[in-house]
């Protein structure tokens, strides 16, 4: 039973619609593993994708923006740089980013890159396996490569620290979601392990998390009800007929371009949010 006062079937269906009513343009800075994929979530959840990453461009694109994406897995210096002018300019004209900082704890190279940027830019939301968030909280962790392999009993009080430290709020996906802000911190308990099986599932939930981000006014709402419905997509993912990990990764796809405000509600979302201690 969920003791969350945000979050509701209603609320969910609402922001849903939000996001069709408005058709939010999301422009990416992203890693190229995963650059097509990103864009069809966003697309399919009702956003205009946009990968508008180069000097100029990319700051020109970020002034007409609705949310922005920003995602290290590839980053090279220069891209590192652009993000800070883009989120210069969103910050100054109230775009909200969202920082997905992939690998951040397993080199030295990408610490730094996410220090910089986070010393630099203000977050609207950051999420990350368990390992990165604890990573940037400055709490052990260990990643290897892009995955978080270590154990995390009290995450929900890490992505509560690193929350009241940066201003943002935080999303620490797993085997159970949290996101919390500097306050409170929530479990989202739903998704399917089939999600684990596909590569850059996690890219992906940044890119819903931008896309929620430019449709709903609140941040700690548009975060709980990206990671919920990204979740509930999943499972419905797992319901559709699939021979192995590929077909699973459509399966998901067309649950997201199909999850309308209906399947919202019939997904019992109040019930799949607690509000942790």
């Amino acid at each position: 039973m969920s003791d969350s006062p945000v979050l509701d079937a209603a609320g969910l269906a609402a922001a849903r619609r939000a996001i069709d009513e408005s058709t939010p343009l999301i422009q990416h800075l992203t890693n190229r593993v995963t650059m097509n994929d990103v864009a069809q979530v966003t697309l399919h959840w009702g956003g205009l994708p946009v990968m508008a990453d180069t000097p100029g461009d990319a700051e020109e694109m970020a002034a007409g923006a609705s949310a922005i994406l920003f995602n290290i897995g590839t980053a090279s210096p220069r891209e590192v740089e652009t993000m800070i002018d883009v989120g210069t300019v969103a910050n100054d004209r109230g775009v909200p980013v969202v920082f997905d900082p992939v690998g951040v704890g397993a080199t030295p190279t990408r610490d730094q890159n996410a220090e910089k940027l986070l010393s630099s830019v203000e977050f609207a939301a950051i999420k990350g396996n368990y390992g990165e968030v604890s990573a940037l909280a400055g709490v052990e962790a260990e990643v290897a490569g892009v995955e978080s392999i270590g154990e995390y009993d009290e995450i929900d009080e890490t992505a509560r620290a690193l929350a009241a430290s940066t201003g943002a709020i935080v999303v620490a996906s797993g085997v159970t979601d949290v996101v919390a802000d500097g306050s409170s911190a929530f479990e989202v308990d739903a998704g399917d392990e089939r999600m684990g099986q596909v590569v850059g599932t996690g890219c992906l939930l940044g890119a819903t998390l931008a896309t929620y981000h430019a449709a709903v006014e609140d941040p700690l709402d548009a975060s709980l009800y990206a990671t919920l419905g990204f979740d509930l997509a999943g499972e419905r993912a797992a319901e559709m007929a699939h021979d192995g990990p590929a077909s699973y990764r459509v399966n998901f796809l067309d649950s997201v371009a199909t999850f309308d405000p209906t399947v919202a509600s019939d997904r019992s979302p109040a019930a799949r949010v607690d509000r942790l201690e």
